[in-house]
């Protein structure tokens, strides 16, 4: 039998966009996850340093300054944000059981367009709790 799954008690999160702004150095995110540490980032949206929530923008910081994957950036803004914030049980998935919070995009070439596009409109629909809350 497995142990149960362990809740990560401290999650690293970075906040690329407060980087950017306050011309931070940005975390090393790769020596961090080349460590074995899971990785999170934030948008720490605030009008006095960061005036962007914009995670598209984080999700970009993150694979352009912090060399990240576009699919490790985009689990450190979801699975992994949601894991820092003690709510992976809930959100930062698509699975059976969890808040259907999701987005549809047009068609894209790749998983790896959306943090090098970040500019780019692709967003069709926009779904809350399973609700439709916008269309393109």
């Amino acid at each position: 039998m497995l142990p149960p799954r362990r809740a990560f008690s401290s999650l690293p999160a970075s906040l690329p966009a407060t980087s950017f702004f306050l011309n931070m150095p940005f975390a090393p995110a790769r020596k961090m996850i080349q460590a074995g540490l899971p990785m999170a980032i934030a948008s720490d949206y605030n009008p006095g340093s960061t005036p962007s929530g914009d995670m598209k923008f984080a999700v970009s910081l993150a694979c352009i300054k912090m060399r990240l994957q576009p699919a490790e950036a985009l689990n450190a803004a979801t699975i992994n944000g949601a894991a820092a914030m003690g709510l992976s049980k809930n959100y930062g998935s698509i699975a059976l059981g969890k808040v259907a919070n999701f987005y549809v995009t047009q068609p894209i070439p790749s998983i790896d367009f959306i943090p090098y596009a970040y500019t780019t409109p692709i967003i069709r629909n926009i779904f809350l709790s399973g609700e439709q809350i916008a269309r393109e």
